[in-house]
């Protein structure tokens, strides 16, 4: 019964975070890159010193993890994925897992793909920021990797080519 109702309240639970009027918001819908079918909507809500990232992405390999990362550029015009550059790195450090020691603003969580390709998240981090600072995400690149992420080659985490692309942008 609760997996059944766990897609509605994930849904009514990010439009909420969108519609907070006041609290600095930005999404990203990711297009697939050419050859690819992973498509999804993110958002990156300000929750005091941390923002909460949450979203959903289809056409993934289904029970896999993905690389997932905001890049440098907000670009996706090449149609690989290619145009948004490296990882967001504006701190200058290592790259690495997330929620573990040292790593790039743009270092996400993974992705993890369910049964049918799906993956449904919701996280706080307090690595990136949303409307100010030098880890500001508006404007940059988002980019879903086939593979996982190592969390240790430098500085891409070895995850392989893009499957999916987009820009974030503020939201009103």
């Amino acid at each position: 019964m609760i997996k059944l109702f766990a897609p509605i309240f994930f849904t009514i639970l990010v439009s909420a975070c969108a519609v907070n009027p006041g609290v600095p918001t930005a999404t990203a819908q990711l297009v697939a890159t050419k050859g690819h079918a992973v498509t999804g909507d993110i958002t990156f809500s300000r929750r005091g010193n941390a923002v909460l990232v949450a979203g959903e992405v289809r056409g993934l390999t289904p029970n896999k993890e993905h690389g997932f990362h905001i890049h440098e550029k907000g670009d996706c015009s090449s149609g690989d994925g290619m145009s948004t550059g490296g990882h967001f790195n504006p701190l200058s450090k290592g790259h690495g897992a997330h929620d573990h020691s040292e790593h790039h603003a743009g270092d996400l969580a993974s992705l993890k793909a369910d049964a049918n390709g799906v993956a449904r998240f919701s996280y706080e981090t307090s690595a990136i920021t949303v409307g100010e600072g030098s880890t500001d995400v508006l404007g940059h690149g988002l980019i879903v990797h086939r593979d996982p992420d190592d969390f240790k080659t430098q500085p891409t985490g070895n995850s392989g080519p893009r499957v999916a692309c987009a820009v974030i942008t503020g939201r009103q």
